[in-house]
């Protein structure tokens, strides 16, 4: 009897659902368009229908447990969703006892890019270490931290949150959390399309002009197009994400000493255009980096990591490992 175990991807534009084997093979894939317009518990029923449809497919073999992944912060004992911005109205959600009722099944619930993190050092860019950090670059900014092959939760399961690491205390930017100067109001998509719209309402830019005016909003990809194209403002604008990103790495690995730092996600696209002042701030601010052979990767997983690590999850649990290398 062949074992596997189910992870879910519940992420505010699409829900996914995969068997998936010891070996990290999707046996079986459900994906729908998250309707979270029609309410958390319509939510829920798709949650369990997807669950069941690839489940059902493998009723010979045996289904260790489900891990799911959310994007928010959340009460890891008691598997409650206290805060999903992505998600309204599921503050406070008993979201694992609620699936754990319907399936007759163990279900873990964890943070998505957690949930990323683990993906990428079971299966992943990750697979040859056993400590890493996963910074999560798109909308927000987004992280997970693997200490000895396992997530690092804190006290309350809310630990990693990197996305609020503040690079510019002096920022006029305020973030989703309340803080000013988050790294993800200076590094993440919504980031770089704000510096671009800024440009150009200070008529700084004609290409980015031109694209606004042709696209009606710009948007990250908008303006990557423009700093391959060699526009001198939207250079500027990547080069002054990636010091900020730097900034954000120093303090990671002056911290952890780990041996892997690896970045997700759409804006790593732009990779040539925030690397090079990135790295270089990295290098002026971090001790640890100049002295070590500390390594700074591009994730390898892509949109399917949080859908590995979420069912690694509960592999992981049954296994009750604690310090030995993962598989």
């Amino acid at each position: 009897m062949a074992e596997f175990g189910i992870g879910v991807d519940l992420g505010g534009t699409n829900l996914r659902a995969a068997a998936v084997d010891l070996e990290g093979n999707v046996l079986e894939l459900f994906q729908i368009s998250t309707d979270t317009s029609a309410g958390r518990e319509k939510v829920v029923a798709d949650i369990v229908a997807g669950i069941r449809e690839v489940r059902d497919g493998h009723s010979g073999d045996k289904l260790i447990g489900i891990g799911v992944g959310v994007p928010g912060l959340i009460y890891l004992e008691k598997g409650v969703i206290a805060k999903a911005p992505n998600l309204p109205g599921w503050e406070d959600f008993p979201l694992r006892d609620l699936l754990e009722n319907e399936l007759q099944c163990p279900v873990i619930v964890e943070n998505d890019a957690n949930a990323a993190a683990l993906g990428e050092v079971w299966i992943g860019a990750g697979h040859d270490v056993n400590d890493l950090v996963l910074l999560t670059l798109g909308t927000g900014i987004g992280g997970g931290i693997i200490s000895n092959g396992r997530i690092l939760h804190g006290y309350l399961g809310m630990a990693g949150e990197l996305g609020h690491i503040t690079v510019e205390p002096h920022s006029g930017v305020r973030c989703g959390c309340g803080n000013f100067g988050c790294v993800e109001v200076h590094a993440s998509a919504t980031a770089i399309a704000r510096m671009a719209e800024e440009a150009v309402s200070m008529g700084s830019s004609r290409a980015l002009a031109a694209l606004k005016e042709e696209h009606g909003e710009l948007n990250a990809l908008l303006v990557e197009r423009a700093a391959r194209d060699g526009d001198p403002e939207a250079i500027k604008i990547y080069e002054r994400m990636g010091c900020w990103l730097g900034l954000a790495l120093a303090n990671l690995v002056n911290i952890f000493n780990f041996p892997l730092y690896l970045l997700a996600g759409g804006v790593v696209a732009g990779w040539k255009l925030f690397a090079p002042t990135m790295l270089d701030e990295l290098e002026k601010r971090s001790v640890t980096y100049r002295e070590s052979n500390t390594r700074i990767k591009k994730a390898k997983l892509g949109n399917q990591a949080g859908l590995y690590g979420a069912a690694y999850l509960p592999m992981q649990a049954a296994r009750g490992r604690t310090g030995d290398a993962l598989d």
